[in-house]
């Protein structure tokens, strides 16, 4: 009982804590996509392959998550994008708490897109509204077809699902038609973007889709 009023506690608070970060992102018409997936699914070389068709890099500004090491922000660092590490230690994901103070060593202004890309994990960054406008569900190949089925609180959360290294797809056992079968089962209205970094293909329909959500979120 103890352990469920501490649950509460803390969910409460980071409600608060991400009310305001998404009135300050809703002042600023800078929109905020949190991006969640496992270890490996590609998140952090999505987000590379993406900045040079998202306009000014500057206008642009990534929080990453991670247990330990700055290597996810220096690599997008290296993009001529600003860029901030939270080191969560044994935390499971990013809250409302770390992206406010994030956000505070980042700076707002000029920002029109913030990037989120949450600790690796399935299950507990699903849970968490952390002040985005949208949560990204990144899911590779090489993860298997059955996710959606083992993960639902994820697909249900989300407003996308990007699958990841979609070149791998004829040296596994992934079904395309199994996958997005299994997506629908969970949230029958969750749409899927197929991407491959290494080639490409798929990049300016994802550019296309934020691009998009931009203009829903700041008509």
């Amino acid at each position: 009982m103890a352990e469920v009023k501490l649950l509460e506690r803390v969910l409460k608070a980071n409600e608060v804590w991400a009310e305001e970060i998404r009135g300050m992102f809703r002042e600023r018409r800078i929109f905020c996509a949190n991006l969640i997936g496992s270890p490996g699914s590609g998140k952090t070389t999505l987000l590379e392959k993406s900045i040079p068709f998202l306009g000014d890099p500057s206008g642009l500004a990534v929080i990453e998550g991670d247990l330990a090491t700055s290597r996810d922000a220096d690599r997008i660092g290296r993009c001529g994008v600003d860029s901030v590490q939270i080191a969560t230690g044994t935390g499971c994901h990013i809250d409302a708490h770390h992206v406010r103070q994030a956000v505070d060593r980042i700076g707002l202004i000029n920002r029109r897109m913030i990037f989120i890309e949450n600790v690796g994990n399935l299950v507990c960054p699903a849970q968490f509204d952390i002040g985005e406008h949208a949560k990204v569900a990144v899911l590779s190949v090489p993860e298997g077809d059955e996710k959606p089925l083992k993960y639902p609180p994820l697909f249900q959360a989300c407003a996308l699902v990007v699958l990841t290294k979609t070149d791998l797809i004829p040296y596994t056992d992934f079904n395309r038609d199994e996958f997005t079968k299994n997506v629908r089962l969970v949230n029958p209205n969750l749409p899927v973007m197929e991407v491959c970094c290494k080639t490409g293909e798929g990049i300016d329909r994802w550019v296309e889709w934020l691009q998009a959500q931009y203009r829903a979120a700041f008509p």
